[in-house]
Order: C-alpha cells, then sequence, then structure tokens
C-alpha cells in the first residue's frame, strides 16, 4: 500500500486529524437520515480527489464501520494503485453482468480491517451510459445492507458527467479543491452543475495546502 493512506500510516499527524474531523461533520450532517453514501468529486483532475476518499474511508472503517470504496472513474481511477490491488474485474466489468448475484466476486478486501475496494474494471466505451444504468440502483440496493458506508469516488465535474450522474444515487456530495491549484471560476462551475441536479452537497475540502505543523507529507492538508 502507498503512503497515501496517511490515516493509517500517520494517525497522530495533522492530516488523519483532519480526515476524522471530516469524518465526524459527515456523520453528524444527516438531520433526517443517516448519511450512507458518498459521493467524493473535483472540478478538474489531480486535485487529491482519491487520496481524499481513500483516507475518509480508511477513517470511517477505523471508527468500528464496514466501508466499502467504490471507484466510479471507469477511465482512469486509481484506486487500486493506491491500495494495490489487481484491476483485472471491477465495476465496470460488474456492471455488465447480474449485480446482485455476482457482487461478492468484484468486492476486494484491503489489508486494512473493515475497509473493501470495487475497483474500476476495464475501460469501457461508455462509462456514462453505465452509470446512468438501473443496474447501479440494483447495486447500491444490495450493498447497503452490507455495508455501513459506501464511498463512491467519481471523476472530476468539468468536462464530464459521470459524477453528476451518481449524485442521484447518494445522500452527500463532497467537492475537492487543490490549493494554489484549482481555479475559482472551475470551482463555481462545479458547485452550479452539481446544485442544478440537485446534489446534496456536504462541503468543499481544500487539499494541498502547506502543512506547517508536520514533515509528513506535508503537501497534504484539509
Amino acid at each position: 500500500m502507498k503512503n497515501e493512506i496517511i490515516v493509517d500510516k500517520n494517525p497522530k499527524s495533522s492530516v488523519a486529524e483532519a480526515v476524522r474531523m471530516i469524518r465526524t461533520n459527515i456523520e453528524f450532517s444527516g438531520v433526517d437520515k443517516k448519511v450512507q453514501t458518498i459521493l467524493v468529486t473535483s472540478s478538474v483532475p489531480s486535485e487529491g480527489k482519491s487520496f481524499i476518499s481513500s483516507n475518509l474511508a480508511t477513517a470511517f472503517a477505523q471508527n468500528n464501520n464496514r466501508v466499502l470504496l467504490i471507484d466510479c472513474d471507469m477511465r482512469k481511477g486509481r484506486l487500486h494503485k493506491i491500495f494495490d490491488l489487481d484491476n483485472e474485474k471491477g465495476l465496470s466489468n460488474l456492471l455488465l453482468n447480474k449485480v446482485e448475484l455476482e457482487f461478492k466476486n468484484y468486492i476486494k478486501k484491503t489489508s486494512i480491517a473493515n475497509l473493501y475496494i470495487l475497483p474500476k474494471g476495464i475501460v469501457p466505451p461508455n462509462p456514462s451510459e453505465l452509470l446512468n444504468s438501473p443496474k447501479i440502483t440494483a447495486l447500491l440496493r444490495v450493498l447497503k445492507e452490507k455495508f455501513d458506508y459506501i464511498i463512491m469516488d467519481g471523476t472530476p465535474v468539468n468536462g464530464l458527467t459521470d459524477s453528476i450522474i451518481l449524485t442521484k444515487y447518494v445522500d452527500k456530495t463532497i467537492i475537492v479543491a487543490a490549493a494554489g491549484y484549482t481555479k475559482t471560476n472551475e470551482l463555481d462551475f462545479t458547485k452550479k452543475s452539481l446544485e442544478s441536479v440537485g446534489a446534496d452537497i456536504a462541503g468543499i475540502i481544500i487539499n494541498k495546502a502547506p502543512d506547517t505543523h508536520s514533515s509528513y507529507y506535508g503537501n497534504y492538508y484539509e
């Protein structure tokens, strides 16, 4: 496993503390019902979306929850690389089969207790169409019975419809932006695009801000 999972590798760091605070805020953000499904997205590539989703999923798992992290970026997803897992078959493959019967064959256990990954699988010719399929609804219905939390690592919003589509399946959506990298107009476009489809935005996480309190992985701080 790469050193990107700071919550596990360096649990006393300021980064880990920040991620746990985000976890707590999400847990208490559900007024009428428990927040169970969460989408993590961003405006453009390289803002640290997968870093955030991986550490957030780990934080939930460390709190004695069964957690499934799904790589919904079937184009360039890298969760299998972060967790050193095989990507021979994953979400894209599963959506072409009988999801309710075969999902267990595609979910992989990580070295972190309670944390499971559904990697992206092969790159399909039509990712957006697969995500807009009734099979996603059927899959999530089954998965909600098996896991306490389901975190979906989506695509960037600008230029792609994948994450826009996914908002209808989740309780909360989190936007990741990178300090000194994400442009204001890009973030504004992302927020308005998500709001236009009724997404429940939990908040915006500012990633890659300098951390003056720790030298360990100092270029990441929420």
